[in-house]
């Protein structure tokens, strides 16, 4: 019994050891956390940092208005002739990922139909940006959640440049809510049309034209595959592309169209100042490890791997997340 004193000792000095770690790396944890630090360069071109300038747009959102300017051009990509002579239609491509994709898609050969809601300003910008790369562009304006609308724009696109090969369906709504309470039956309805019913009645006005070695790229979201807890209708619809695409591959393979998706994580585009507040927009991707949201031109390549025979011919029925580290 007499060593017991002597354990009890040792205990306390132990615990006076613990707390010396703990205080030590309590103050290192501050010094580090006091300084934002600056996000990883992962190519010569330097990326906007957070924080982002505060501030906050109307729906749809206007890329025009947006600050600083979602970079879109990639400059140093070099086309290849990849899609040479196909034509592809794009929704939500008057801006963000969409209006990259259409330019990496007009330097890599194809004529592009631009499907929008009413941002006339943004798409004719894009409609500048795909003619200067020499290629054709149509715009359409008009509501994925509207299936005679889905067809026309089809029809339209094939009457303007005489076939269609690759459909992108990229156009998206969203609202972030702080209660489940709080998801009215009118915000989860436009949700779930634009999300969902966009999605499904474009691919299948579209697979009435696209042919053996055409391709159905949707656009995703990481909060698809991780949840978002203020995006539920959202973060749902999002689930639902992912299953759509593994779902639709299946279905059309026999036909040679092979059915993709790209899940982005934060990306700088006019949907999320038409989201959340100003000030949660100044701090908008600095949670992934690249601290700082992606440039639309980061994400735009995926989509030509995926659209190009070439790159991609054996691939089918998957989901590429493009999340940062997540």
């Amino acid at each position: 019994m007499a060593k017991q004193p002597a354990f009890a000792a040792a205990a306390r000095r132990r615990a006076k050891s613990q707390r010396k770690v703990q205080e030590t790396a309590a103050k290192k944890r501050s010094r580090s956390s006091s300084a934002r630090k600056a996000p990883p360069r992962t190519r010569k071109r330097a990326y906007p940092a957070n924080p982002l300038p505060k501030q906050h747009q109307k729906k749809p959102g206007s890329e025009t208005d947006l600050k600083p300017q979602p970079m879109y051009d990639a400059p140093d990509y070099i086309g290849s002739g990849k899609l040479q002579d196909r034509v592809a239609i794009i929704t939500g491509g008057d801006s963000g990922i969409g209006r990259s994709v259409a330019v990496l898609y007009a330097r890599e050969g194809a004529d592009v139909a631009i499907v929008y809601l009413d941002e006339t300003e943004d798409a004719e910008e894009t409609k500048r940006a795909v003619e200067a790369e020499g290629q054709r562009c149509l715009l359409l304006p008009g509501d994925v959640s509207d299936a005679a609308f889905c067809r026309h724009a089809v029809i339209a696109t094939v009457k303007a440049f005489g076939r269609l090969d690759v459909l992108v369906n990229n156009a998206a709504f969203q609202q972030h809510v702080e209660r489940l309470e709080d998801l009215t039956d009118e915000h989860f309805d436009q949700t779930i049309k634009t999300n969902l019913y966009g999605y499904f009645y474009m691919a299948r006005a579209a697979l009435e034209h696209l042919p053996a070695g055409g391709a159905i790229i949707n656009t995703g979201s990481v909060t698809g595959m991780l949840g978002s807890k203020h995006l539920p209708d959202y973060s749902m619809t999002k689930g639902g592309i992912h299953a759509f695409t593994r779902s639709l591959a299946g279905l059309v393979i026999e036909r040679g169209i092979r059915v993709n998706a790209v899940a982005p994580g934060p990306v700088w585009t006019p949907l999320n100042p038409a989201d959340k507040t100003a000030e949660q927009i100044a701090d908008f991707g600095a949670d992934t490890p690249m601290k700082r949201p992606a440039q639309p031109e980061e994400i735009a390549p995926a989509y030509v791997f995926l659209a190009a025979p070439v790159c991609s011919s054996y691939i089918t029925g998957e989901v590429l997340p493009i999340i940062g580290g997540y």
